[in-house]
């Protein structure tokens, strides 16, 4: 093979390496546009899939902070779950909504940034430590509950935020742009992002550079719980109820739609607008596997099957730089 046919096949494998998700996300929708036109293709499911996505692009940012650190916070679905609750319950006592709102999401914040103070003080390994948080976390919404749905006496103020639409468009698909925008400028213009970045790609070397790595990666598992419990109060709106569980089911999503994310671009590292696409392509791929009425556990093992092959093409990809 001469010299231009080798040039050829490394741009096309470049290529490939870094658009092919994208690719990927486009094929998906193509093949789905064929076999439903009639229902796939049309404005109202294009909206219907950017506010059924909500969910998992603002949960999955917050795994993507962590994740820019090399660290995982295993414990965002019970931390979506017990935001939830806490919102309803207050909602349902008549509490003012801002409070039934704020109250969750800073409970949540300590509740994360604990998760992290025990990571970087004590040295241990974070799948172990937000693994028991979300246990410990999941206890205690089954105890808050008594195992039960919240639904009584929920005021139509609360349901705003996930029932409302302006000018056609669901509030939750603002919602959503909105926290991937300002998300987006973070990691990609402040210093906060910066040392993110810098801590995950050499910890030990930020630390020699003067960087607070404790701190930092204590913000990382606050927001990152912060954002988890918005994912929750936001189903809770949406739906009028809460489940316990409710935000459970939405964990191992959140991680395959981030390691979508890094397969996105060049970098081959965590970054919001990836974690967008990943999103964006497992959302569309359980509304098209629903409109074929695929079971819903196929749509489970397909989705572990993403992570496992986004993994592989991560891996492979560095090998290749």
């Amino acid at each position: 093979m001469n010299q231009t046919n080798l040039q050829r096949s490394f741009s096309l494998a470049e290529f490939l390496r870094s658009y092919g998700t994208v690719l990927a996300g486009i094929l998906i929708i193509i093949g789905f546009s064929v076999l439903n036109p009639d229902t796939f293709a049309t404005w109202d499911n294009m909206i219907n899939i950017s506010r059924q996505i909500s969910f998992l692009v603002i949960i999955s940012i917050g795994a993507t902070l962590v994740m820019s650190v090399s660290e995982f916070d295993l414990s965002i679905g019970a931390m979506a779950s017990l935001a939830g609750v806490i919102a309803a319950k207050m909602a349902a006592d008549q509490m003012p909504i801002l409070i039934s709102i704020v109250a969750p999401l800073l409970i949540c914040l300590v509740i994360g940034y604990v998760n992290g103070w025990i990571i970087t003080r004590f040295r241990v390994l974070s799948f172990i430590t937000t693994l028991a948080m979300g246990t410990i976390l999941g206890g205690f919404t089954f105890w808050f509950t008594g195992g039960t749905t919240i639904f009584e006496n929920i005021p139509d103020s609360f349901r705003y935020l996930g029932q409302t639409s302006w000018l056609g468009v669901p509030l939750l698909s603002i919602i959503m742009i909105l926290i991937v925008l300002l998300f987006w400028f973070v990691m990609a213009h402040t210093g906060l992002g910066r040392r993110l970045y810098a801590i995950g790609g050499n910890e030990m070397a930020s630390r020699v550079a003067g960087l607070n790595v404790r701190f930092n990666k204590n913000a990382a598992f606050a927001l990152c719980a912060a954002l988890a419990a918005l994912t929750g109060i936001l189903m809770a709106s949406r739906l009028g109820s809460a489940h316990p569980t409710g935000g459970n089911g939405l964990f191992l999503s959140a991680y395959a739609a981030v390691f979508l994310g890094i397969t996105v671009g060049k970098e081959g590292v965590p970054n919001i607008w990836g974690t967008f696409v990943g999103a964006a392509i497992i959302g569309i791929l359980a509304n098209g596997l629903t409109i074929m009425e695929v079971p819903t556990f196929m749509q489970d093992v397909i989705t572990g099957m993403i992570v496992i092959a986004a993994v592989i093409v991560q891996k492979l990809g560095r090998d290749a730089r």
